[in-house]
């Protein structure tokens, strides 16, 4: 079973990804500083170029959690940031 703390935080990344990249790619390259130890508590958000998915990188204490969601019809709405950074 996969559970999260109730002191989870969320982190929405500010710009779009590469997809195709998998859960390993996304720690290794995923700028930020993304890796275990900084994602005890946090879960980043990631999404598209189409805003049509997205996905979640969490860690759950025992291993990387990838979350992937595609809507078929529609847009998710994110967050304008005013900051060129990742996160």
């Amino acid at each position: 079973m996969i559970g999260f703390r109730g002191d989870l935080k969320v982190l929405v990344a500010s710009r779009p990804i590469d997809f195709r990249r998998g859960v390993h790619g996304l720690v290794r390259d995923g700028g930020a500083g993304i890796g275990r130890r900084s994602l005890l508590r946090q879960c980043v958000c990631l999404q598209s170029k189409r805003k049509d998915r997205l996905k979640l990188v969490v860690w759950d204490g025992s291993g990387m959690v990838l979350v992937t969601k595609w809507l078929e019809d529609g847009a998710f709405t994110f967050p304008l940031f005013k900051t060129a950074r990742l996160f």
